[in-house]
């Protein structure tokens, strides 16, 4: 594997998912893979989960890691061709990734939808520059519209935990305070799409996600009805995708917080959510503190998620 930029770069997610386990029984057995080699990890926004998970994964696999803050760190970049650079930004990203790629033999990218221009931001401007001008692997570690390191390791946790061959999976909008990107929710369905799972998402009227994730998911506006028996309830908010509303804010509804009694709903159902959460508005106190809570574990899996990416891209360098 060279890329990972979404599901179907991981082949077999059976096999996938059966790998990953495996390397969580034993995360230093394939340290041989990542001697001598550098893991360049590139992030134009904040991470904890992601920083502390990716980072730990490559240096389970023997790599030297460089953890690069572009916004913080180095020259303000620019990103867009053709423009006079007469404003704050130093450095272009097209003499920028050839620079960086000289001193890695793996790059990660973290990069967030910036609402300025639905365009662009569906069509992964920055990690596909650094796909194209890099001449190294490249693996998303968030992007625009996608997060597939977390959807992974929420697919990981949900065949550890599930107590169903095929149990029902529900991914429901929740209020914030933000407006927040699609990426969370777009990989989320992109994964369960493809999982043995019977898949529902729920979210208030024009919360609609980008057809090509949803694709053959069961959509309902109304969230009782969705959490009825369900197994696994993972709560996120996004912001609007449809034009005229993209990236907007259109309802704070807070009926649609994931209360005790909302989780009463489901067949004694687990509570997942990819974290940082705002308490109070996504969940409440007592259901992410509560003995159904997979935050934890859920967050914990991003290790196995990216050393199973990682893993493979060093397999296809040998």
């Amino acid at each position: 594997m060279r890329y990972y930029t979404g599901v179907k770069d991981l082949g077999n997610l059976q096999e996938a998912v059966k790998e990953a386990l495996e390397i969580k029984k034993n995360r230093f057995a394939y340290k041989h893979l990542g001697e001598n080699k550098t893991l360049l990890m590139v992030f134009f926004n904040n991470s904890l989960r992601t920083r502390l998970s990716t980072q730990k994964a490559g240096m389970n696999l023997g790599m030297n890691t460089i953890v690069l803050d572009v916004n913080q760190g180095a020259w303000k970049l620019e990103t867009e061709r053709g423009v006079i650079m007469d404003g704050d930004k130093s450095e272009h990203l097209l003499e920028a990734i050839p620079v960086m790629s000289q001193f890695c033999d793996v790059i990660g990218i973290r990069s967030f939808a910036t609402f300025e221009n639905k365009q662009n931001d569906y069509e992964e401007t920055i990690v596909n520059q650094f796909i194209k001008y890099s001449g190294k692997p490249v693996f998303s570690m968030e992007t625009a519209t996608c997060h597939p390191l977390q959807a992974f390791a929420d697919l990981i946790t949900i065949e550890e935990y599930k107590k169903v061959k095929r149990p029902k999976v529900v991914l429901t909008w929740a209020p914030h305070c933000r407006a927040l990107p699609q990426a969370v929710p777009n990989s989320f369905a992109d994964f369960m799409n493809e999982a043995d799972v019977d898949f529902v998402i729920t979210h208030p009227e024009g919360y609609e996600l980008c057809e090509k994730f949803v694709r053959n998911a069961k959509v309902t506006y109304n969230q009782d009805e969705a959490l009825a028996g369900a197994d696994f309830v993972y709560a996120k908010n996004w912001s609007a995708y449809r034009d005229p509303n993209y990236g907007k804010i259109i309802s704070k509804d807070p009926s649609w917080t994931i209360t005790t009694e909302k989780m009463a709903l489901t067949n004694n159902g687990y509570f997942m959510h990819c974290l940082p959460v705002r308490r109070g508005l996504i969940v409440t106190d007592d259901v992410i503190e509560g003995p159904n809570s997979l935050v934890i574990p859920e967050a914990g899996n991003r290790e196995i998620s990216a050393q199973t990416v990682i893993k493979r891209i060093l397999e296809d360098l040998q």
